[in-house]
C-alpha cells in the first residue's frame, strides 16, 4: 500500500512545488492568476512574469533536481554505497573548473561575453574530460574500487585548480562575484535559452535509465553475482557512467554546483520505499525535482542573499551526518 501511493503523492509534491514556484517571488501570484497565466489568460503582467521568468527558471529546476537525483541512484548502485553522489566521478569539479576558467582568463580571451551558451558548453566540456581522465587514471577493465579513489583524487586536484583561479581573479570584483555566485550553485536569471540548452536532453538520459532498474537492481548484488545472472557488466559500467555524467554536466551547467540533492533524496526514498531500483529511479527523479524546487523557494522567501547550493546544503549537511552515523 505504501510503495502504491508513492507515486501519486510524489507527483501532488512536485505539482504543488511547481505551482508555489511560479507563484512566489518579489510579486506574489494568486492560484488562478498562474493558472490563466499559463493558458494565456490573465493580465499582461502576469503573464509576463510567469512565462518570460518564473516558469524557465522553474523548468531548470525541474531538471537539474530530477538529473542529479537520478544520478544519485545510479552511483549508489554502481559503487554499492549509500553514501555515493554524483559528483565521485568528478563531474561537478570539472564542471566547475571549466566554467571559472571562462569567467576567470574569458575577459582577456574575449570569451566570457560571447554566448550566452560559452559558459554551460565550458562547463559540460569540463565535466566529461574530468569523467574521461578519472576512467583512464583507474585503467580500463578496472573494478569500481580504483575508480572511486581515481576519482577522489582528481577531485582534489580539480578543486586546487578552481581554488587557484579564483585566486588570481580576486582582483576584479565583479568576476570573482560571478565566480562565487555560480560555485554556490542558484537559479536566478534562468532564460528559455537555459532551458532549451539543457531540459530535453536530461529528460532524455532520464528515459533512457528508466528502463535499467532491474540490471541495476543485479548490479547492487556485485558486479560477479550480476555477471553469473546474465548481466554484461562491463556494457552496463559505460552506460551508467555516461548518462550520469551527462544527467551531473547539463545540471551542473544550468544550474551550477548544487550538492546534496543527489545524496539526500535517493537514500531518504530508499528508507521509506524499500532499495528496488525499479521504483527508486522514477521516485527519485520526482522526489528530486519537488526538493531542488522547494529549496529554490527558500531562498526566494528569505531574500537575504541565500544561495540555492548553502540550502540544499543545510538541508543536507545533517542527513549525511546522520547516515554516517547509521552506517556505523
Amino acid at each position: 500500500m505504501k510503495t502504491r501511493a508513492a507515486l501519486p503523492l510524489l507527483g501532488l509534491l512536485l505539482a504543488a512545488a511547481f505551482l508555489a514556484s511560479l507563484a512566489f517571488g518579489e510579486l506574489r501570484l494568486g492560484p488562478m492568476q498562474v493558472l490563466d497565466a499559463l493558458v494565456g489568460r490573465g493580465d499582461s503582467l502576469s503573464r509576463t512574469i510567469v512565462w518570460d521568468f518564473r516558469l524557465p527558471r522553474t523548468l531548470v529546476g525541474l531538471a537539474a533536481g530530477a538529473a542529479l537525483a537520478a544520478s544519485g541512484v545510479v552511483m549508489q548502485a554502481f559503487f554499492r554505497n549509500p553514501l555515493a553522489d554524483p559528483g565521485l566521478l568528478g563531474v561537478s569539479s570539472g564542471g566547475a573548473l571549466g566554467a571559472v576558467a571562462v569567467l576567470a582568463l574569458g575577459p582577456s580571451l574575449g570569451l566570457a561575453a560571447a554566448s550566452i551558451w560559452t559558459l554551460p558548453v565550458a562547463s559540460v566540456a569540463g565535466a566529461f574530460v574530468a569523467t574521461g581522465a578519472v576512467i583512464l587514471l583507474a585503467e580500463r577493465g578496472a573494478g569500481t574500487e580504483r575508480l572511486l579513489l581515481s576519482g577522489v583524487a582528481l577531485n582534489a586536484l580539480l578543486g586546487a585548480g578552481t581554488s587557484f583561479l579564483l585566486t588570481i581573479s580576486a582582483g576584479h570584483f565583479e568576476v570573482n562575484a560571478q565566480i562565487l555566485f555560480w560555485l554556490m550553485g542558484g537559479l536566478e536569471n534562468r532564460s528559455w535559452e537555459h532551458v532549451w540548452m539543457g531540459v530535453p536532453i536530461i529528460l532524455l538520459g532520464c528515459l533512457l535509465l528508466l528502463p535499467m532498474g532491474r540490471a541495476l537492481n543485479l548490479l547492487s548484488l556485485g558486479e560477479q553475482s550480476a555477471q553469473s545472472l546474465g548481466v554484461d557488466v562491463r556494457r552496463l559500467r559505460r552506460r551508467l557512467i555516461v548518462l550520469a555524467t551527462v544527467l551531473t554536466a547539463l545540471a551542473t551547467a544550468i544550474g551550477g554546483i548544487i550538492g546534496f540533492v543527489g545524496l539526500v533524496v535517493p537514500h531518504a526514498l530508499r528508507l521509506v520505499f524499500g532499495p528496488d531500483h525499479r521504483r527508486l529511479l522514477p521516485y527519485s527523479m520526482l522526489g528530486g525535482a519537488a526538493f531542488l524546487l522547494a529549496c529554490d523557494l527558500v531562498t526566494r522567501l528569505f531574500p537575504i542573499g541565500l544561495r540555492l547550493g548553502v540550502v540544499t546544503a543545510v538541508v543536507g549537511g545533517p542527513f549525511f551526518l546522520w547516515l554516517l552515523r547509521r552506517a556505523r
